[in-house]
């Protein structure tokens, strides 16, 4: 039984513009707020840093999910593919 070609999910155009577009203004709202906030140039320092830390751990939590998530769907496809094997080389006559 051959195995049904793996098709690439693949995200629409109008995904990626609402993706990309949410993600400029919210990191564009917020920088404009640390500069307007009526504080300290080290307390404005220290929440861009940390809105900086925030936004760089969120790609490296995403990407990190996806590669566990692709790792899994690769495992997933070779304990599949050893089973058939084994299935296929079972005579239960023999």
């Amino acid at each position: 039984m051959p195995q049904p070609p793996i098709v690439p999910q693949k995200d629409t155009a109008a995904w990626i513009i609402q993706v990309w577009a949410s993600f400029v203004l919210s990191v564009s709202a917020t920088s404009v707020g640390i500069i307007y906030l009526p504080v300290d140039g080290w307390v404005k320092g220290y929440m861009g840093m940390g809105l900086l830390f925030s936004v760089g751990s969120t790609f490296t939590l995403a990407k990190t999910t996806r590669d566990n998530y692709e790792a899994t769907k690769l495992t997933a496809r070779i304990d599949e593919a050893r089973v058939e094997k084994i299935l296929s080389e079972h005579h239960p006559l023999k």
